[in-house]
């Protein structure tokens, strides 16, 4: 049977925090204590270093045209057409990111011009009802 009572003869003289060699404890290593280097990292497989080992390539560069030509469909139709179609056929042409703007901005902008022209044509129409309607009554003067 072990004694482990710290007043025993096997523990007497060592305080709490010492190695049982009797040696003071420093932080720095002893001839009693072998010394081992840290361990050498080497490049690993799927480190950053390595290109594209996991994960996806860079998404395409998006086409400015066809943001220009998305965000002016709402403001101006007809700049929303003409940038459209170029930056579809720059996007043809380059391989490009964003033919979906560019799309959504063409049919944005044909839909802004059809509704436009169709305003106008109701309104030109109401127009020549009303003065053709004053100047039958006399309302309007020769």
């Amino acid at each position: 049977m072990s004694n482990t009572d710290p007043s025993s003869e096997q523990f007497s003289g060592q305080r709490y925090g010492q190695p049982y060699d009797g040696q003071p404890y420093d932080g720095q290593p002893n001839s009693a204590h072998p010394v081992y280097a840290p361990p050498a990292y080497g490049p690993a497989y799927g480190q950053p270093g390595a290109p594209y080992a996991y994960g996806y390539p860079p998404a395409p560069r998006t086409n400015p045209l066809a943001i220009v030509s998305f965000v002016s469909a709402f403001v101006m139709s007809i700049a929303a057409v003409i940038t459209g179609h170029i930056a579809l056929s720059q996007i043809k042409r380059t391989g490009e990111g964003g033919r979906g703007f560019a799309l959504a901005g063409l049919i944005i902008g044909y839909a802004g011009i059809g509704l436009a022209v169709v305003f106008f044509v109701i309104w030109l129409i109401l127009f020549l009802t009303i003065m053709g309607h004053a100047y039958t009554t006399g309302q309007l003067s020769n």
